[in-house]
Order: structure tokens, then C-alpha cells, then sequence
């Protein structure tokens, strides 16, 4: 029987971590509210105030035409508009509250909205760091590294197409590695990048190679990408030409303000909150203007600067607070949500990474969150990809599987003949009900020690990041490539190498 070895004992192949049958998260808890009715519209309220009195920077000619031509006052000079609230409202109303996303492997499908929480993976990190070498910049070894870790883990849903930098490679081409390297090395759900109108064209027809055409695409949307406010107020070129290039195509994006209240909005987080929700409708509207119906995520990212050294503060109370309330405009406006669920500022997966993390994933799922980013793998306010933090957060993610199952009331599992044959004083360690039980009753920790100290010394006294590392590699050597037509494999490197070519005189810009 194939076993993997952990701490000197075995364990069976179906450990929470390793790759096993998709289980979709559903929450059936109700989602917390922290505003009362009454503080939800002041928040409202003041978000339409910003849209219609002070208004917003769009950086990007056509996206410009299109806000005039639907109503807007437009001013070219400056690049700036003021939307209308019944303009913006009414857009924002055609898009649908849920929606699914489809997966090279069916079995992998995901649906957005709702109660389903779908986790994905750190993004965005320009350094990657282990315990054999230490921080370093990224490059393609780790980027692929870690997409396979993903594809391995099955507490993780979606890839995230941004994971770690891989800086060995010539900017002009490092997305047409990534793209390949995600669908090749991958059969889950997958983000993209917004990098522009090139950027997103090349993802757009990479996916349409491995879904079977643009048109295809079109009408099952396979790639999810997240669309930055440059904020306060500002939406810049790059992101708008990117988010016309996937909404014409019924390509879904997330809208996400990146506000650190005291810095890119004022101190308090209500002002903080309404001009997110501002920033936030602004882009969702927008997309409902291009293309109405089109799915579209509100996504929040909002939390606090540190006063004292001007740095983000990640894992923060603030944090928490804004992830709770961006949840809850989502819903007042009828809209997937998603949040952020692994952040922190700590240098190293140690306690600090540990309770900050919490402090956002919490929030994220209790929330109700539809889609968590930076779920595993995120440190230093996300400048690094950890591989031990990585493993150390899906063993997080799986527990969090376990608690949201919740527990099955039958006369079999309430076991009162159990009860009866045991009596007062006895143990339940050798009854039937436990024997049939045991192997699947609980939950079972591949990271987490339970030993006592002197079993815990004797093999090898590891503190859980030295677990971990030891983890990702012997799970690492256990990956085998989704399966891939050929032919589409075939179609994806000479895409890539068609595309390298008509690049090659752009590679030192």
C-alpha cells in the first residue's frame, strides 16, 4: 500500500493535505453583521456622495467614452468622472449574485456567491523563502514548485496565477510562463493577471486553447482576475484595459480597492470603508456597462497603516473589522464577495504569522466570504512566499473543512446503547460504536504534534515550521501532472513560442 512517511511513522495517503476527492466548503453559519441596518446605509450613503460629488480618476481614454456615453460627466483634461448614483445602481444590479467557474477538471468547478467559501493560495510575492535557502527572489523553479503543492493540496480551490514572482525570467515573457505553467501543472480553478491589455489577451487565449475556444469561454467563464483601484480614487490604464480585455468576454474580475486607512483614506475606518464601497461600485458598475451580466466579485482589501513606522498592518483588528463590513455591503448590494485570509506582517511562520493569520482568516469566514485570497503561503506583509508558512496555513484551511462540516445528529452518532453499555465509570476506548468509528471520527493533523515530550524529542524535537518543511517536500515527491491532451499541451508551447518570438526585441525594456 502506498504510505508517506511523517515523523518516523506511517500515514495513510488520505491525510487533509494530500490531493484526495474535491469537497467543495459551503458555511452554515449565518454571516456576521457588525453594522446595524441604519450605520450599512449611512455607509451607503456616503459612498454615493463620493461617486456623484467628488468622483473618481479613470485613467483610460475608452473607459472614459464609456462612462459619458452612459450619463456621466466626463472631464477629459483631467481624466476624471462623476457618476451618477441611479447610473451606478442600476448597472451594478444587472450583475448576477452567483455564478460558477469552471476548472480543467470538472471535479474541480467552483461555484462563487452565496455560502461557498473558496480558498486560494498567496499571490503577488515578489521573494519566496524556505528553511534549506533562506528569502531570496522568486524564480520560475519556485513559482512552479508551489502551483504543484496547490494542485496537491486539497484545502486549496483556486491557484493563484500571481503566487511568486519568477524574476530568471525576462518581464516581456514572465506571464506566458505562468500561464503555461498553470494550466500544465494544474486542473483547478486559476487566477490571472490584470497587467494590462496585452497581458490579459495572451491569458484570455491560453485559456481558450485548453477550454476549447473563445467562444466556448465566453459562456462558461474559466479564468478569475482581480482588478486593483489605484487608490484613493483612481483607476489606472493598466487594470482598465485589462478588465475590458476579460469583461467583453465574460471573463469574471474581482474589483478591489487596496485602501490603508491613515495613508490612501482618511484615519477612521468608516471613511475608509465608504470610499472602498465607492471605489468598489465604481468598477463593479463599470463592468455591467461593458458587459451586462457579466459575473463580477466586490472584493475588499482594506485595513490600517502603522502610524508608527508607515508601514501596512496586516491581521489587524482594523482589518478585520473592514473584511467583516466589505462582506456585508456585498450582500446589500447582491454581489459575491472576497476577502483576504492569511495576512500578516510576521518575517518568519512563527506565532506572530499564527495569530495575525487568524485574525484575518476568522473574519473572512465568518464573514461568509465567497472567495479568500492569500489563504496559504503569505509573510511579510505579502513580499514573500513561504514554502513551511504554505503548509502550515492549509492545515489551517483543512480544520477549518472539518469545523465548518459541522457535526451529523442521528440516533446512530448520538449512541445512547453506547452510553447504556459503557455506564458510570467505564471507558469507551474498546466499545463497537468507537472500533467502527475511530479512523474517520475526528479530525487528523499531519502537521500538528500531539507526542508526549520525550516521543516528541526522540524524533527529532521539530518545531512545526521544521514539520512543515519536511512535509511540502514529501508531498512534492509524491506530485504527478494532471492529465493533458497532447495535442493541447502541443497547442500551449507553440502559442508560448509564437508569442516569445514576436517579443524577443522587447526583453531588455
Amino acid at each position: 500500500m502506498n504510505r508517506t512517511r511523517i515523523r518516523g511513522r506511517d500515514r495513510q495517503p488520505d491525510s487533509p493535505l494530500a490531493d484526495k476527492p474535491f469537497r467543495p466548503l459551503v458555511n452554515p453559519l449565518r454571516p456576521v453583521e457588525m453594522l446595524t441596518p441604519e450605520q450599512l446605509e449611512q455607509i451607503h450613503t456616503a459612498s454615493l456622495h463620493i461617486l456623484e460629488n467628488i468622483g473618481l480618476d479613470f485613467l483610460h481614454e475608452e473607459t472614459l467614452a464609456i462612462w459619458q456615453a452612459a450619463g456621466a460627466k466626463v472631464d477629459w483634461a483631467t481624466q476624471h468622472a462623476w457618476l451618477d448614483r441611479g447610473l451606478v445602481l442600476e448597472a451594478v444590479a444587472q450583475a448576477p449574485a452567483q455564478f460558477t467557474l469552471y476548472a480543467r477538471n470538472p471535479a474541480h468547478n467552483l461555484t462563487i456567491g452565496g455560502n461557498h467559501i473558496n480558498f486560494a493560495t498567496v499571490g503577488a510575492a515578489p521573494y519566496y523563502s524556505d528553511q534549506e535557502r533562506g528569502r531570496r527572489p522568486g524564480t520560475l523553479a519556485d513559482f512552479q514548485r508551489m502551483v504543484k503543492l496547490a494542485q496537491l493540496c486539497g484545502p486549496i480551490h483556486i491557484v493563484e496565477g500571481l503566487l511568486v514572482e519568477p524574476q530568471d525570467i525576462p518581464v516581456v515573457y514572465r506571464n506566458l510562463e505562468k500561464g503555461i505553467t498553470l494550466f500544465t501543472l494544474s486542473d483547478k480553478v486559476i487566477t490571472t493577471a490584470a497587467h494590462g491589455q496585452e497581458v490579459a489577451t495572451d491569458y484570455l487565449n491560453l485559456a481558450a486553447l485548453v477550454f476549447g475556444g473563445l467562444e466556448t469561454i465566453e459562456q462558461k467563464p474559466v479564468i478569475l482576475s482581480n482588478v486593483n483601484a489605484n487608490s484613493p480614487l483612481r483607476f489606472d490604464e493598466r487594470m482598465l484595459s485589462a478588465l475590458q480585455v476579460y469583461i467583453r468576454h465574460g471573463q469574471p474580475v474581482i474589483i478591489t480597492p487596496f485602501i490603508l486607512a491613515g495613508a490612501m483614506s482618511p484615519i477612521t475606518m468608516a471613511a475608509a470603508i465608504a470610499q472602498q464601497n465607492a471605489e468598489a461600485l465604481a468598477g463593479i458598475a463599470l463592468t455591467q456597462l461593458i458587459n451586462p451580466g457579466c459575473p463580477v466579485v466586490y472584493g475588499g482589501f482594506t485595513t490600517n497603516v502603522d502610524m508608527q513606522s508607515g508601514s501596512p498592518a496586516f491581521g489587524t483588528p482594523e482589518g478585520g473589522m473592514a473584511l467583516l463590513v466589505g462582506a456585508q455591503l456585498a450582500r446589500y448590494y447582491g454581489l459575491p464577495y472576497r476577502g483576504s485570509g492569511g495576512l500578516n506582517n510576521a518575517k518568519l511562520p512563527d506565532a506572530q504569522a499564527a495569530y495575525e493569520t487568524q485574525m484575518s482568516l476568522w473574519p473572512a469566514v465568518l464573514a461568509q466570504a465567497n472567495v479568500v485570497f492569500h489563504s496559504a503561503g503569505w509573510l511579510e506583509a505579502g513580499l514573500v512566499c513561504s514554502l513551511e508558512k504554505f503548509i502550515l496555513d492549509v492545515e489551517g484551511l483543512a480544520m477549518m473543512h472539518h469545523f465548518l462540516a459541522g457535526m451529523e445528529i442521528t440516533p446512530e452518532t448520538l449512541a445512547l446503547d453506547a452510553i447504556a453499555e459503557v455506564g458510570p465509570g467505564g471507558h469507551h476506548f474498546g466499545t463497537a460504536h468507537t472500533l467502527s468509528r475511530f479512523r474517520e471520527a475526528f479530525y487528523r493533523p499531519i502537521v500538528s504534534d500531539r507526542q508526549n515530550y520525550e516521543a516528541w524529542l526522540e524524533h527529532g524535537g521539530l518545531d512545526a515550521a521544521a514539520r512543515a518543511h519536511t512535509i511540502a517536500h514529501q508531498l512534492l515527491n509524491t506530485y504527478q501532472s494532471p492529465s493533458l491532451d497532447p495535442s493541447l499541451a502541443e497547442a500551449l508551447q507553440d502559442y508560448v513560442a509564437r508569442r516569445k518570438g514576436e517579443m524577443s526585441g522587447r526583453v531588455g525594456e
